[in-house]
């Protein structure tokens, strides 16, 4: 598959973590990420090569990392290593020629998620975290440009793990289309939840959910590629962060 990280991208997800982690005190610059050391497997998922595919590793390949880098440092940083954020950019990409404007088309982009519980507070429901650089794309603006419009984006209530402070939740996005097209979407955290700690739990994993116009419904892969109709909707359900403690301990009943 294209989830393979060139070294750079392995590199920059780590010094991230290191860099939330060195305090404000402590400059960003080469004196920051000095004493940080790489031992990376060559024509690995985190060093890859050519000829191999890499397209996914900038976007998903690196939230992963990142969980990876963060649980590793739990056990030595217990007060300060938050649970699992959402894990993933859930990509959507868009595109099919659009008659009524007489042109063809492509659109991307991500949806937020939930973020993961620390010690101190609660994970923020519906944010992009981690190795995201994208912000939020109005509804009201795609159907200006595009044949299709978001029938539904709420926050998906009850997606954060629950915990002594709870998960964020995730998000719903749903797409409904006019016209015949292509969706192709690159998501994680489809199987695997985003992991709780210090008892917290789980969060909720991703969907990604084909609902033709007849009604009928199909449970699309973490990544997958459909040619969807005039009436046809695709729905997106983020993953919500993973909780931090015991919910027992937050002297309310879990959610």
């Amino acid at each position: 598959s294209s989830l393979n990280a060139v070294a750079a991208v392995t590199r920059s997800a780590c010094y991230y973590v290191i860099r939330c982690l060195a305090g404000p005190d402590v400059p960003t610059n080469e004196g920051c990420y000095r004493p940080v050391g790489f031992t990376l497997p060559e024509r690995s998922v985190v060093a890859a090569g050519p000829p191999r595919a890499v397209s996914a590793g900038n976007v998903e390949a690196s939230q992963r990392i990142t969980d990876v880098a963060l649980g590793a440092l739990a056990s030595a940083l217990p007060d300060r290593i938050p649970a699992a954020s959402q894990g993933t950019m859930n990509n959507v990409t868009i595109g099919g020629y659009d008659r009524a404007r007489g042109r063809p088309y492509a659109y991307y982009e991500t949806i937020a998620g939930g973020a993961g519980a620390g010690p101190r507070r609660d994970g923020r429901p519906a944010v992009h975290t981690h190795m995201t650089n994208t912000m939020n794309t109005p509804i009201e603006a795609l159907p200006l440009a595009y044949p299709f419009t978001v029938e539904r984006y709420e926050v998906r209530a009850g997606s954060g793990g629950d915990g002594l402070h709870r998960g964020g939740d995730g998000l719903v996005r749903e797409y409904a289309f006019q016209d015949r097209a292509t969706v192709t979407l690159v998501t994680e955290r489809r199987g695997f939840a985003p992991w709780g700690l210090a008892g917290g739990g789980d969060g909720e994993p991703g969907r990604n959910v084909l609902v033709r116009a007849d009604g009928t419904t199909e449970e699309l892969a973490a990544r997958a590629q459909v040619e969807v109709e005039a009436g046809d909707r695709v729905r997106v359900e983020t993953p919500g962060g993973g909780g931090w403690g015991s919910a027992a301990a937050r002297g309310v009943s879990p959610r």
